[in-house]
């Protein structure tokens, strides 16, 4: 295989990104194991009460996460995200304004890696106050495995949980879609019913997330690699539908906001998709 080598006097602001989107890399696949594996390493060590301080509060904090995070506003305000945004660049793109007293679900298409936690969704939508969004990557770990360069198959028909949420809360359904997505990366061949795919989906119903083997570029050279390929991503805000709160939603009512939100999709991304490099023939197929 030819290696495609970076230039050398590539700039130093793309260099910059490079290097916010490799920490952001390194952060979704290793940060996490070399985080236990520091705790492990502490717990038998001579610095075994530090392990501990943190094991108690690692318990005291456990429901942080779904009571809205600890919003820090210096975290957010580092230079790093900016950086990481132009690598591709990344792109928002909004139909209409939102009332800022409501509440919204994001349905986010394609593609997720994450579950979504319910007890999360539900404390952000059912604040009275409103002006709250929870996104919600519908398609899931299964959407996952199909994710490569030039899909459009999304897992919907059988999404229907966040469709009862936002009925029991009463929070305006959103379709947004992200135009280049899954340009980002290349995936291995796996077929459904093909040796592999069987695996990765046994490995999903164990663990719970998906094992795509991905691939695309490197820091250094652009012809293998984790790097994400550097490839514009349009994320188009669709208009809210309007929904009104039921507690004790029936079977019938989510089948209809359901249905609703699949055409609303569909029309969102039919009046952009020319806008982003797709021809008449491209459309989505929900599954």
């Amino acid at each position: 295989m030819k290696v495609e080598f970076a230039p050398l006097n590539v700039p130093l602001r793309r260099r910059l990104q490079t290097a916010a989107t490799l920490q952001w890399v390194f952060s979704f696949l290793a940060l996490a194991q070399c985080c236990l594996a520091a705790f492990v390493l502490l717990a038998l060590s001579d610095w075994w009460t530090v392990a501990l301080l943190y094991a108690g509060w690692l318990w005291l904090d456990w429901d942080t996460p779904t009571c809205g995070g600890r919003r820090s506003q210096w975290v957010r305000s580092w230079s790093i995200w900016d950086y990481f945004r132009d690598y591709f660049p990344l792109t928002l793109i909004k139909s209409v304004d939102l009332e800022p007293k409501k509440n919204y679900i994001f349905g986010f298409h394609p593609h997720g890696l994450v579950s979504s936690c319910k007890a999360s969704l539900s404390h952000l939508i059912s604040r009275p106050a409103g002006g709250n969004i929870a996104v919600i990557a519908v398609g899931g770990a299964p959407e996952a495995l199909d994710a490569r360069p030039g899909a459009l198959t999304l897992q919907v028909r059988n999404r229907k949980g966040f469709i009862k949420l936002a009925l029991k809360h009463g929070a305006q359904l959103v379709p947004v879609f992200s135009f280049g997505e899954n340009e980002l990366f290349d995936q291995m061949e796996n077929p459904t019913g093909s040796p592999l795919r069987k695996l990765q989906n046994r490995l999903q119903s164990i663990m719970g997330v998906a094992m795509p083997l991905f691939h695309a570029r490197g820091v250094f050279q652009y012809s293998f690699g984790l790097m994400p390929y550097r490839k514009p991503i349009h994320t188009v805000v669709g208009k809210p539908i309007s929904v009104v709160q039921t507690l004790s939603p029936s079977c019938e009512d989510i089948d209809c906001l359901h249905e609703l939100y699949m055409q609303n999709l569909t029309e969102l991304f039919e009046q952009h998709k020319h806008n982003y490099g797709l021809d008449e023939q491209q459309h989505l197929t929900f599954i």
